[in-house]
């Protein structure tokens, strides 16, 4: 028998469970304790009794039921979004916690650029593309270093004529970049060209939420574009959905690519500029799909419409963070 510990009119049975264990009760990180009751996201949350065990993909903590034993379920905010209602145009994405894993970027993507950069580097080094990615890199190392950054190691000069420490020092200060998840537009460029050689050799292979592809697909059937928008360069952006695994080249359903260029995603100009470049009538005829509640932010105060998406991995949001969540595409309807 489920228990509701949040009223809500809305709410619905959940079809995803999280298990506890003999004697001890679990919650995924995401989930939220208030004197309101127990939250995932904006989601209230049922509780029946189970002894079952919790599955190893999820991160658990102890659950605050007395020491009972609990299965707690997320119940969706809401069962539906309508784009055609909400007048909705244009549909801009996350990649990370949104429509991909995020151990697919830090458990796949972050460590081969840890360990290829000093290859790339070296077979490019003297070719045009390498020295521009070096110059930039160069330029975001000065910077750090004038701001005692940990990690920034310095260059040597320009003119230098030992190709082998140049790289044993960018690729020092690439691997600080990393460890930090720094989103910088030096860092993911480079990033990118590197992904560029594992996604070539089939090293790497995208990954995508089977409810993004459905939902791309429909989408583009009615009409309604898609973009992403991520800290990732725009190449890195178009090899993850141009090689995915199980889904093959998913760009036919993706009409631009938006990066860091643009300008930081928790800056509220740059959704302003992507609505400018989209050239829909008005900004909240967008609708933004993020994980981070600063991002989403910043696209609410820019016009924009947004759902926040919360994903197995996900970092906790603010409480009372105001914004309507989704755990899956299929969320969202036309």
């Amino acid at each position: 028998m489920f228990l509701p510990l949040v009223a809500s009119s809305s709410a619905s049975t959940a079809s995803t469970s999280f298990f506890s264990g003999s004697g001890r009760s679990f919650l995924p990180d995401a989930c939220v304790h208030s004197k309101a009751g127990l939250r995932y996201g904006s989601s209230p949350l049922l509780v029946r009794s189970s002894s079952a065990t919790p599955p190893s993909r999820h991160r658990f903590r102890r659950a605050p039921t007395g020491g009972r034993t609990v299965v707690v379920a997320a119940a969706a905010a809401d069962s539906s979004y309508c784009l055609t209602a909400k007048d909705i145009r244009c549909v801009v994405m996350d990649i990370e916690g949104t429509t991909t894993p995020i151990s697919f970027v830090a458990d796949v993507l972050f460590p081969y650029a840890r360990a290829n950069a000093r290859a790339h580097l070296a077979a490019t080094y003297h070719t045009q593309q390498t020295r521009e990615d070096v110059a930039l890199l160069r330029a975001q190392i000065n910077k750090d270093l004038a701001e005692g950054v940990p990690g920034a190691v310095p260059l040597p000069p320009s003119n230098a004529t030992d190709q082998d420490k140049v790289i044993d020092a960018l690729v020092a200060n690439v691997q600080a970049m990393i460890d930090a998840d720094r989103k910088l537009t030096a860092l993911k460029q480079l990033q990118g060209r590197v992904w560029r050689r594992g996604f070539k050799s089939g090293e790497i292979k995208g990954e995508v939420y089977n409810d993004v592809v459905q939902a791309l697909a429909e989408w583009d059937t009615k009409g309604i574009k898609s973009y992403i928008y991520s800290s990732g360069s725009r190449e890195a952006q178009r090899l993850i959905f141009g090689n995915t695994a199980d889904h093959g080249d998913l760009r036919r359903y993706l009409s631009a690519f938006f990066d860091t260029n643009v300008g930081g995603k928790k800056e509220s100009r740059s959704y302003y500029e992507i609505w400018q470049t989209l050239g829909v009538d008005s900004p909240s005829q967008i609708l933004f799909l993020t994980d981070v509640y600063q991002e989403a932010t910043a696209a609410r105060d820019a016009g924009l419409k947004v759902l926040i998406s919360i994903r197995p991995g996900n970092a906790p949001l603010p409480e009372d963070h105001g914004f309507q969540t989704i755990t899956s595409f299929a969320q969202i309807s036309t």
